[in-house]
Order: structure tokens, then C-alpha cells, then sequence
């Protein structure tokens, strides 16, 4: 399941079990690559909710998590950061990334 979030809901949005936060532009080319990986993960994989926040639409939580570039994924344990990753990864290594962290 993919949610859009903004500052109203987003601490809410956090708290799951596990929670994947892409923090994106719409301008961005690695963004929108790595769209379509998120797409496809959210189709496959049923023990994680993946949370899109845009950073031009949402500049102060960009900046409350640290966002220096986009896309930068967050990885959220019951609200917990457990892990964070910057740039484009394909599919099989965000898989990857997501089994070890979570």
C-alpha cells in the first residue's frame, strides 16, 4: 500500500509496524525511477506500508528528518528510525535493504 502523506497525518503515518517514507520531488528523475520500483514492492510485499512525502509540498518535514536530497528513504519500526538510504536503489537491492532492517 502506497499513501500519500502530509504534515497532518504524517506522525500518525509512522507508527506502524514497518514504514517505508520516500521523500521525493516531482521534479526528480531518480525520483520517479525509483516510483515505479515502490509501485512494484507495494504490489509484492504486504508486511510494510510505503508513505510518498513530497519535499517541495512539505519542506518542514523534510527538514525535521533531515532531508539533504531527494529521494531519500526513511525506514520506520513503531515510529522508530531503524535505518535511511539516499539516492535511486533497483528493486532487488531495496528488497534487500528493507529484509535487513526491518
Amino acid at each position: 500500500m502506497i499513501i500519500i502523506g502530509n504534515k497532518e497525518d504524517y506522525n500518525e503515518l509512522i507508527m506502524g509496524d514497518l514504514v517505508l517514507v520516500d521523500f521525493f520531488a516531482k521534479w526528480c528523475g531518480p525520483c520517479k525511477m525509483l516510483g515505479q520500483v515502490l509501485e512494484e514492492i507495494s504490489n509484492e510485499r504486504n508486511d510494510l506500508i510505503i508513505v510518498k512525502i513530497d519535499v517541495d509540498e512539505n519542506p518542514d518535514l523534510a527538514k525535521l528528518n533531515g532531508v539533504m536530497s531527494v529521494p531519500t528513504l526513511i525506514l520506520f519500526k513503531n515510529g522508530n528510525v531503524v535505518a535511511r538510504q539516499s539516492g535511486f536503489m533497483p528493486k532487488e537491492i531495496l528488497n534487500k535493504w528493507i529484509d535487513e532492517n526491518k
